[in-house]
C-alpha cells in the first residue's frame, strides 16, 4: 500500500509546498494559454518601477521562474525545514520562514536601489542636456548591451548630424525606455527563505554531517554554511546581476535569520 508522501510531513512545510506547486501551475496555465501576465504582478518589481505593489514583498516568495528553480528550493527547504519544524513548533518555523523571505526582499531592494540610482541620475542628468557625445557616453556605461541596436538606431545618423533636434527628442525616449527596462526587472522565488532555513539547521544541528552531491563528499552542516554564505557573498559583488540570480537575497535570508534566532536564544 502506498503511503501519503505528505502524510508524516509537518503543516507549514506541506502547506507552503503546495502553495509553491499550485502556484508554478496556476502562472504556466495563466500565462501560457491566456496570455495574463502573472509574474509581473506577482513577482517582486523594482520600488520606483510602474509594475511596483507592496504585497510583492510577499508573493514574490511563492512564485517561480522555472521548472529547476521551484525543485531545488522546495527539495531543500522540505528537507531542512520539515527537521526545523519539528523542533521549533508550526506557529515559530511559520515566523522565521516569512521573515527571512522578507529579509531576502529587502536586502535585494536595497541593492538594487544602490545600484539603480547612479543610472537614474545619469539618465535625469541627460534629459536636462541631450547631446549626442554624453548620450553616448550615457549607452556605452550603463546600457553596453544595446549599444549596437541604439548605434543602428539613432547613433549612427545622429553622429553626422549632431545639432538635429529629431535625434536628441530620440535619444530622450530611448533614455527613458532603457531606463524603465531595468527598473522592470522581476525577482521571484523562496530562494532567500531556503537559505534562511538551511541558516538554521546549520545553527542548530552544525555538527550533523550532509552529503555533497558534487563532489560527493561528507561535510559538517556548519562549513557547508559559512561555504555558502561566503560563496554567495563573492558571486554578488563579482556578477550580481549578471547572472539573473539574486546573491544578495540570498545572503538576505541568511542574514535575518542570523538575527532573528540570536534575538529568540536572548528571550
Amino acid at each position: 500500500m502506498n503511503q501519503n508522501p505528505f502524510a508524516n510531513m509537518p503543516p507549514v512545510v506541506k502547506n507552503i509546498l503546495i502553495i509553491c506547486i499550485l502556484a508554478f501551475l496556476g502562472t504556466w496555465v495563466l500565462e501560457n494559454q491566456f496570455s495574463l501576465p502573472v509574474s509581473q504582478k506577482l513577482g517582486l518589481a523594482y520600488i520606483e518601477s510602474s509594475n511596483f505593489e507592496p504585497y510583492q514583498f510577499i508573493s514574490h516568495i511563492f512564485m517561480h521562474a522555472d521548472f529547476t528553480h521551484l525543485l531545488f528550493n522546495m527539495f531543500a527547504f522540505w528537507m531542512f525545514g520539515r527537521i526545523l519544524e519539528q523542533v521549533w513548533g508550526s506557529k515559530r518555523f511559520f515566523i522565521y520562514f516569512i521573515v527571512t523571505g522578507l529579509g531576502a526582499a529587502f536586502l535585494h531592494t536595497f541593492v538594487q536601489w544602490f545600484e539603480f540610482m547612479p543610472v537614474k541620475n545619469a539618465v535625469v542628468a541627460y534629459i536636462q542636456n541631450p547631446n549626442f557625445n554624453d548620450f553616448e557616453r550615457l549607452v556605452t556605461e550603463y546600457f553596453p548591451s544595446y549599444y549596437d541596436q541604439i548605434y543602428v538606431k539613432n547613433l549612427k545618423s545622429w553622429e553626422s548630424l549632431s545639432n538635429d533636434s529629431f535625434y536628441a527628442q530620440q535619444s530622450i525616449v530611448f533614455a527613458q525606455d532603457l531606463l524603465d527596462f531595468k527598473f522592470s526587472t522581476i525577482t521571484v522565488g523562496a530562494s532567500g527563505a531556503v537559505f534562511g532555513v538551511l541558516l538554521a539547521f546549520g545553527m542548530l544541528f552544525p555538527n550533523t554531517e550532509l552529503m555533497l552531491l558534487f563532489p560527493p563528499i561528507p561535510i559538517k552542516a556548519k562549513y557547508f554554511v559559512i561555504g555558502y554564505g561566503v560563496l554567495e557573498l563573492y558571486l554578488g559583488f563579482a556578477n550580481n546581476a549578471g547572472d539573473n540570480v539574486a546573491h544578495f537575497a540570498h545572503l538576505g535570508g541568511m542574514l535575518f535569520g542570523f538575527i532573528l534566532i540570536k534575538f529568540w536564544k536572548k528571550k
